[in-house]
């Protein structure tokens, strides 16, 4: 067989993994955005849905590092390709670990139903849902770059992360607030201080994932840095 026939057929494999690992992005992005839904609109129905789906994410994440693994063994890739490999790993892992983070808020919402917690008790429950809207938009981004290899857009991720964690600070603040002027809110309002800490993982993820496209493209890890040290690594 020829080098040229191995090069295709190695290169239609790694194109094969990348459509899987940006399916189960879709698929964890929807997670999220269903896991809010069930929150904002008190849905157990919605929750269960965002369990279910938890056990696909799950299932995918196992069959594409086995599918690396077999790659690697396979191919023994070097390079760039092989740095490729690496990030998909590390991308279905911090994909994986979102969906728990939707699951973790679905677990919540099924809690505070079945404790018999109103719906109608004072809750920021639209400035969770525009957390979330921004962390689902990031790794949405996040996403998009990984398709593309793309380092601009990966940069401006790093660059927006800061807007998630403002606006967890922001709702911490406000939850304090709801706690000391009336107490029947405290165990729900800790209930929602978790929420909007595994929201705000979602945009630790997404981070992660555009770190993982730089490594890729460049061949640097710019972990623990700025995004404006990031920058400067990188130009």
């Amino acid at each position: 067989m020829s080098d040229k026939h191995l090069s295709t057929q190695f290169d239609a494999e790694l194109s094969g993994i990348s459509t899987r690992v940006l399916e189960m992005g879709g698929l964890v992005e929807a997670q999220v955005a269903q896991a809010v839904n069930a929150l904002t609109s008190f849905s157990g129905e919605i929750a269960s849905v965002v369990l279910q789906t938890e056990e696909r994410v799950n299932a995918m994440e196992v069959e594409i590092d086995r599918d690396l693994s077999s790659i690697i063994a396979r191919r023994q890739p070097t390079a760039r390709d092989l740095r490729l490999l690496i990030a998909i790993s590390k991308t279905i892992a911090n994909l994986e670990r979102v969906g728990d983070e939707a699951a973790r808020i679905a677990r919540t919402v099924q809690r505070l139903i079945n404790s018999g917690v109103s719906s109608r008790l004072r809750l920021p429950m639209s400035d969770l849902a525009f957390e979330a809207d921004l962390a689902v938009a990031l790794l949405r981004k996040a996403l998009d770059a990984f398709a593309r290899l793309d380092v601009e857009k990966a940069l401006e991720v790093l660059k927006q992360d800061d807007q998630i964690d403002k606006e967890f600070d922001g709702l911490l603040r406000k939850l304090i607030t709801y706690m000391m002027e009336d107490p029947r809110t405290i165990s729900t309002s800790i209930d929602m201080v978790f929420v909007a800490k595994a929201i705000e993982r979602v945009g630790d993820h997404a981070k992660n994932l555009a770190e993982v496209i730089i490594y890729v493209v460049k061949g640097t890890d710019v972990r623990h840095n700025t995004p404006e040290a990031v920058e400067t690594m990188v130009r």
